[in-house]
């Protein structure tokens, strides 16, 4: 019991350290050290961080101030400042210590006011769940406001920009506070506009700063340069720091001069003293400068002159030499008064033009200046001329020569010097343009000109000609034109050197036939019309000389003379083509040729036949309506002999092919603007072609052998009828029946082989067509066949011969014959056909096994009644018919 006891002890000081240990790491970020003074605050930034793999928040946050570890109770003591876990409450305004961070990484603390006793550490206890920390934080708390701290650049020069910082190592939001900056001799404070103001509130630097960046100037050497800390709520001033300012410098010099005023009398002693005002760092040597060119061992301060001459005269300076650079002092102008020197005349253009103004200046070197001067002008004074500058006005070419002057001052006066020469240059004077040709000029000739003048100075060099409106230059006086123009312009030309003069217009006079001959309508002013008043006229543009005749010619033909040409009553025939001709002494020029156009209505209108007025049918004939009018025909219109206006509106009237309805008188009528007229008819006749004629005897003839075919073959119809009618009683056993005919040249008795055969011939339709017309009466005890191929209601033929042909009993042909005879009685099974031969022949009977030739025509017959054959008859021809 005794062991087990310290051993229970033992347990429990491990479990209170691992409760009050880092069992995982933590880090916490915060400025090291923290300045303040009493009654102001302070601002803690802090983050942390813990790293466990854990996301767990901050459950406690304990503020100690110095605080303690008891080894004794493993616990922390201390004054507790701040004391708060979860729920958060969030910062209160009214309490001291205020906790601005979260549960998760920001640990800002506010202390609000700052009190000197809380001079020391402070103690941040974390604590999260399985995990504490303590972080310790210095506190350095002033009874006073903070010093500052100036801290400068390693040098400052003057003119170079430098930047100057105060630095309060405190920052705490809602304090409000500034840092001002004050220079020794600036009442005005204007550095306060230069400064910026800078706050640095981090984990790690927290401090004020006020930047100052200006340009030093040599006068603030040695100046104390202030920054101020300003409580702008008390506006008192809290606490300062002052430095003083080492400006790097060139030496800053002046000369005193003895005379003070520096101005001495040519002979007479001058001395000068260079004085250092200021220099940092300290002066190395000292020069001297005249008009900038530095002067040869001239080393010490003092610079002394002995017996000066005016070459003296000019500005002096003097230059130190320091580590920075060197300074330049101010230039003293050292001058030396003597008499004016010889004189000289300045012209500000040696050469002048006639009538400008001219300006010459008497130069002389003195000091002081010359006060009176004396003009000679070829070495005569010039009264009234004592200026230093001698002005002309308009110069004039009588104030040309030699100019010279003297000037005056005090101390004496100058020597005349060299004389300066006044050139006065003109233009070229009395210019004339000069014809050189000595006889009158007519137009084509060659005109020689020439431009004269009388003086000129500088020389002419050039000549211009102001010819036809366009300007020639060239380097001689004589101009030569080639075939001169009628219309030549005056001519005028300039004679040049450095300015042009002009000669007065010359006008050549040329002479020349009339120009620009035309023929003019005068009455009427507007078209003519036939028996109107007509009068032309002959005018003309211009003509030298002036006095002209006037010719007139139609087409070609001399008609008159005169200006004028008229027609009383203007006709057709006066139309044509009208030239007027106008001559002077120099030659004759003729107009274009005029038209003169007269208007009439249709005139002499006639129809020409074209080949001629007798054509055959079936060739071409052409009418054309010729007419004479002046505007031309605007429509034509053909009339037969009827008077019946054919509706053709062409000139030409064209019959292809011509037809004997043709035949007849025609007339046309022509129509323009100003009437309408017809011509007499002409006639146009149309006979009979040979083959009309031919086809009309052919026809006649036709009808006549027509008709006496019909009549002959009547009569056998109706002989042929009778028979059938006797042999009614016959029937027919087989369905087809047919026959062969067999063509033969004469007519020949029948064969012995076959006595009951017949032969027949037809001499009429010798050379013709032939027709054959078979009907089968049906008898009266015939009766339809119905059914099988036995059943026939139409007579059938098979044609064998190219030179036979079917056709239907409907069919009609203006060439073909036809012969149809009665039916004795009218019954639906009678079928007819027609055989066609093409050459004439006899016909014959043939036997059935006759063999065929190739002039046998075979027809078929297939036999439509049904019923005894009729007994033959002796004055019946038959056919041998086979089925």
């Amino acid at each position: 019991m005794h062991l087990l006891g310290p051993s229970l002890l033992l347990l429990a000081n491990i479990l209170e350290y691992l409760a009050f240990s880092d069992s995982s790491k933590w880090r916490v970020e915060h400025p090291h050290t923290l300045y303040s003074w009493e009654g102001a605050c302070v601002w803690i930034p802090c983050t942390y961080t813990v790293y466990s793999g854990r996301k767990d928040e901050l459950e406690e946050l304990i503020v100690y101030r110095n605080y303690k570890y008891d080894e004794a109770t493993k616990s922390f003591e201390g004054l507790i400042l701040y004391n708060d876990t979860k729920p958060w409450k969030g910062p209160d305004p009214l309490e001291r210590v205020q906790f601005l961070g979260d549960q998760r990484s920001n640990c800002t603390i506010h202390i609000n006011p700052v009190l000197e006793e809380d001079d020391g550490w402070l103690g941040l206890r974390m604590i999260k769940k399985n995990s504490k920390w303590m972080e310790r934080i210095d506190l350095n708390v002033s009874k006073t406001p903070l010093p500052l701290q100036i801290q400068l650049p390693p040098e400052i020069q003057e003119f170079r920009e430098a930047t100057l910082t105060c630095l309060l190592n405190f920052s705490c939001p809602g304090y409000n506070i500034q840092l001002q900056w004050s220079l020794e001799g600036d009442p005005g404070g204007s550095l306060k506009e230069r400064a910026i103001t800078l706050t640095s509130l981090t984990t790690k630097t927290i401090s004020t700063q006020s930047k100052l960046t200006f340009q030093p100037r040599w006068t603030q050497h040695g100046k104390n340069l202030t920054c101020q800390l300003w409580d702008r709520k008390a506006e008192q001033m809290l606490s300062k720091a002052t430095v003083l300012l080492d400006v790097k410098h060139v030496p800053k010099l002046k000369i005193e001069g003895s005379p003070k005023e520096v101005n001495v009398t040519e002979g007479e002693s001058v001395t000068m003293t260079c004085q250092v005002i200021s220099s940092n760092p300290e002066v190395r040597n000292i020069a001297w400068l005249k008009d900038g060119t530095r002067l040869r061992e001239q080393k010490t301060s003092t610079l002394t002159l002995f017996s000066v001459t005016k070459k003296m005269s000019g500005k002096y300076q003097c230059e130190a030499f320091n580590d920075v650079g060197s300074g330049q002092s101010d230039a003293v102008v050292l001058q030396v008064y003597y008499a004016p020197e010889p004189s000289r005349v300045e012209i500000f253009s040696s050469t002048a033009k006639e009538g400008d103004q001219v300006v010459m200046t008497c130069m002389s070197l003195a000091n002081p200046p010359p006060t009176n001067y004396t003009w000679y002008h070829n070495g005569v004074a010039v009264p009234g001329r004592t200026s230093k500058i001698f002005q002309i006005p308009a110069v004039l070419l009588s104030q040309a020569g030699k100019y010279s002057c003297m000037a005056e001052n005090r101390l004496g006066s100058s020597q005349i010097g060299q004389e300066t020469e006044l050139d006065i240059q003109y233009a070229p004077k009395e210019v004339t343009t000069v014809i050189e040709n000595p006889m009158r000029i007519q137009e084509g000739d060659t005109v020689t000109l020439s431009c004269n003048y009388s003086s000129s100075n500088p020389g002419v060099t050039q000549y211009v000609w102001n010819f036809q409106g366009s300007q020639m230059k060239q380097p001689h006086e004589v101009l030569i034109i080639q075939k001169v123009a009628w219309n030549t312009r005056p001519i005028t030309c300039a004679a040049c050197n450095q300015w042009c003069s002009w000669a007065p217009i010359v006008n050549l006079d040329v002479q020349y036939a009339p120009k620009d001959v035309r023929v003019q309508q005068i009455i009427p002013s507007s078209e003519i019309r036939s028996g109107n008043r007509v009068r032309l006229e002959c005018n003309f543009s211009s003509s030298r000389p002036r006095d002209v005749r006037f010719f007139w010619k139609k087409n070609g033909i001399f008609l008159k003379e005169g200006k004028e040409l008229s027609f009383d009553s203007v006709s057709p025939e006066d139309a044509g083509n009208y030239n007027c001709f106008v001559n002077n002494s120099i030659g004759q020029t003729m107009s274009e040729a005029r038209t003169l156009q007269v208007l009439y209505a249709p005139r002499m209108l006639h129809v020409a036949i074209s080949p001629k007025d007798q054509v055959m049918e079936g060739k071409k004939a052409i009418l054309t309506c010729e007419s004479d009018a002046n505007p031309p025909v605007l429509q034509y219109t053909w009339f037969d002999w009827k008077n019946q206006n054919l509706h053709h509106y062409d000139q030409m009237l064209r019959l292809d092919p011509v037809k004997i309805q043709h035949s007849g008188a025609y007339r046309c009528e022509a129509t323009n603007q100003l009437g309408r007229v017809q011509s007499p008819p002409s006639t146009l006749t149309v006979y009979y072609s040979p083959e009309t004629i031919g086809r009309r005897v052919a026809v006649g003839v036709g009808f006549c052998l027509a008709t006496l075919l019909l009549a002959f073959w009547g009569v056998k119809l109706q002989r042929s009828w009778k028979r059938i009618r006797s042999q009614q009683g016959l029937q027919e056993s087989s369905s087809g029946q047919s026959f062969f005919v067999r063509k033969q040249k004469v007519r020949r008795a029948p064969l012995s082989e076959e006595p009951n055969s017949l032969g027949c011939y037809n001499p009429v339709m010798e050379d013709a067509v032939s027709y054959a017309a078979l009907r089968f009466p049906v008898g009266d005890n015939d009766t339809p066949r119905t059914g099988g191929s036995g059943s026939l209601k139409q007579e059938e033929f098979t044609q064998k011969s190219s030179s036979a042909a079917i056709h239907p009993p409907s069919f009609r042909d203006a060439r073909t014959l036809e012969t149809e005879g009665p039916s004795p009685n009218t019954d639906d099974t009678v079928t007819y056909s027609v055989l066609k031969k093409c050459r004439v022949g006899d016909y014959e009977n043939v036997l059935p096994n006759s063999p065929e030739d190739e002039g046998i025509h075979y027809s078929e017959l297939v036999h439509l009644g049904v019923g005894e054959r009729p007994q033959a008859q002796e004055a019946v021809e038959y056919v041998t018919l086979k089925h």
